[in-house]
């Protein structure tokens, strides 16, 4: 089981820290060196003060982060934990996307969701109520972009005629495509649609503006897996995404050594293929001790 680790450069609070290219190239090398298989980040452009000062937190630009990473390391990937697909135009997020793939030399993973937050919908003038059909949508759209030749699209309030996305992805026929979260409707699009299903935990997520199916531990991903494996039979798709959780721990947790290998042999034999984890810090220095204990009691025995 892989693990990724989620990079701490939305600690606006700690900006002489966190908030520096330096930082970026320093902790990114670090976390490559640790042997962690990938860097989250995360996406949101305009969220409420409401909902960042219950708990939420801020967040960088996913593609600018994505790339100061990339040119720090070598064979660290980079993930998307989660983009909104439908904050954007799809050819736009499919542009942004092929140039990162190339520019990295094909280690981007592409986690994507529907969104959950109203308040950020309404700032960005997206669809809150339509955001499930526009996501399956833009999925479609996207990937005739990244096939690099041309086409034709008719979407909702766009259309490409004749047009062409090149270089394309230098990963074939793109990038992996996690979908993200726990509905039902979630884990039908990771069958229809996606590689992988990205679910996640809920814990105590703050502020009334949430709105997913709560996640609470392996109880629950199991159901998930359950009702995956049920909807591949019913389309005929032989082989089912693979399953990536977002984190290993709910949101707020602490974590000890052999809790965190117990959990992760629970969710590999269930067959899950990687997770996230995170780790506390306000110095560069407090969050590269942590990632590194975590590398030696934990990644060192996997």
């Amino acid at each position: 089981m892989k693990i990724n680790v989620t990079l701490p450069f939305d600690a606006t609070e700690y900006a002489d820290e966190f908030l520096t290219a330096e930082a970026v190239a320093e902790i990114s090398r670090h976390a490559e060196k640790l042997g962690f298989h990938a860097g989250n980040v995360t996406d949101h452009p305009c969220p409420t003060a409401r909902w960042r000062d219950a708990g939420g937190h801020d967040a960088q630009d996913p593609f600018v982060l994505l790339s100061l990473v990339a040119a720090a390391t070598r064979t660290f990937r980079l993930q998307t934990g989660i983009l909104v697909a439908t904050y954007r135009n799809p050819f736009i997020t499919a542009r942004a996307v092929s140039t990162l793939d190339v520019f990295s030399s094909g280690r981007l993973t592409l986690g994507l969701g529907a969104g959950y937050m109203k308040g950020e919908f309404f700032a960005l003038g997206a669809g809150f109520d339509q955001r499930n059909d526009l996501f399956d949508e833009y999925l479609k759209a996207m990937k005739l972009a990244w096939t690099g030749e041309a086409f034709d699209f008719e979407g909702t309030g766009y259309s490409a005629r004749g047009s062409r996305m090149r270089p394309a992805p230098i990963q074939k026929p793109h990038p992996p495509l996690l979908i993200g979260g726990n509905s039902n409707r979630a884990i039908r699009r990771a069958v229809e649609l996606g590689d992988g299903w990205n679910p996640f935990f809920t814990g105590h997520a703050p502020g009334s503006t949430t709105r997913t199916r709560s996640m609470s531990g392996q109880a629950d991903v199991v159901a998930g897996v359950n009702y995956m494996l049920e909807y591949c039979e019913k389309i005929g798709r032989e082989e089912p995404p693979f399953v990536w959780l977002s984190s290993i721990m709910a949101p707020g947790d602490t974590w000890e050594a052999q809790a965190v290998l117990d959990r992760i042999g629970a969710y590999a034999d269930l067959g899950v293929a990687g997770a996230a984890t995170h780790f506390a810090g306000s110095t560069r220095a407090e969050w590269c001790d942590n990632a590194e204990r975590f590398a030696s009691d934990v990644l060192a025995k996997l």
